[in-house]
């Protein structure tokens, strides 16, 4: 199997592990820059796509969000299955034209949001399913520090505090919206607060907010950069209990009883995600989750028409 990779940051290592983890056999060609790009472990430093004289089975996008469209762009007439780091682009503009030259040249694509495969949100997924009580409410809170980070590194320089480069919390964290889409559909309307005046200094989104309407509930979804005791949690109020999940200690409640818990690597929801991928390439008739199509309707949900 040969695989080219745009972009060869953090996250692109991650999905670079967990896809040797799955095939040791697998052979790995990265587009880079520059006269004397560093050498990374299991990877084939190239030029141009067409230097290995190679034809790819697929190709992973994981360079920053701002460089998501040009790049799915230049790649539509290889015509092979893209996995596409989230978000899948910065802006809505141009999307629905992207989306249809994907469409038109039978591309398969996957937007890679790796909480859908975290064992809380599955066992909710599950749950929800199962359940025959009403909800009557959801909460949903991701807070974090963003100096935390990448220690060492100066994180007002790091993509995430700049707008310009795609940066900002609600595309940083746009996996809350994306599970909350998957668990419950598309919203009936939203509502979004959208601001960047923490103490961090940054120039990009530190704090979002989102009141998702639904026909029978509402769902509010709280995300910032600046919370020094990291939380990432998911409260479902039902009729006669409350659910609670927090994806850090991967228990799940109900009221104060444990219902659930798990204690997987976080880079176990990589490889899982991976293996789904690669059976999309194996089996064409399988479901295609997070393609293209529905990742912009969450990216939407996110920005709105900007």
């Amino acid at each position: 199997m040969n695989v080219l990779i745009i972009g060869l940051g953090s996250i692109a290592k991650k999905h670079i592990q967990a896809l040797l983890t799955i095939n040791k056999d697998v052979s790995i060609y990265a587009l880079r820059s520059g006269e004397h790009p560093s050498e990374v472990l299991h990877v084939h430093n190239i030029s141009s796509i067409g230097e290995p004289g190679v034809l790819f089975d697929f190709a992973i996008i994981s360079n920053p969000t701002f460089a998501h469209y040009i790049t799915i762009e230049q790649l539509v007439h290889l015509k092979i299955p893209l996995f596409i780091e989230k978000p899948l682009f910065h802006s809505v503009q141009g999307g629905e034209e992207l989306i249809a030259l994907c469409n038109k040249n039978e591309i398969r694509t996957y937007v890679a949001c790796n909480l859908r495969f975290h064992p809380c949100i599955l066992f909710l997924k599950e749950l929800l399913l199962k359940e025959k009580k009403k909800v009557n409410e959801v909460n949903v809170y991701c807070g974090s520090y963003l100096p935390d980070w990448r220690p060492g590194t100066d994180f007002r320089k790091i993509y995430s505090a700049n707008s310009d480069m795609g940066g900002g919390v609600n595309l940083d964290l746009i996996h809350e919206l994306d599970y909350v889409s998957w668990l419950w559909g598309q919203p009936v309307s939203t509502q979004r607060i959208l601001r960047s005046n923490s103490s961090l200094n940054i120039n990009a989104v530190d704090y979002a907010n989102y009141l998702l309407s639904y026909d029978q509930f509402a769902v509010n979804i709280i995300l910032n950069y600046f919370r020094v005791d990291t939380k990432r949690t998911c409260e479902i109020v039902l009729e006669d209990r409350t659910i609670l999940a927090d994806l850090i200690s991967q228990k799940v409640w109900s009221n104060e009883q444990l219902i659930f818990s798990s204690d997987v690597q976080i880079q176990y929801t990589y490889e899982q995600q991976m293996m789904y991928f690669l059976s999309l390439l194996d089996n064409k008739l399988l479901p295609n989750m997070n393609n293209i199509e529905e990742a912009f309707q969450v990216l939407k949900i996110c920005l709105g028409d900007e």
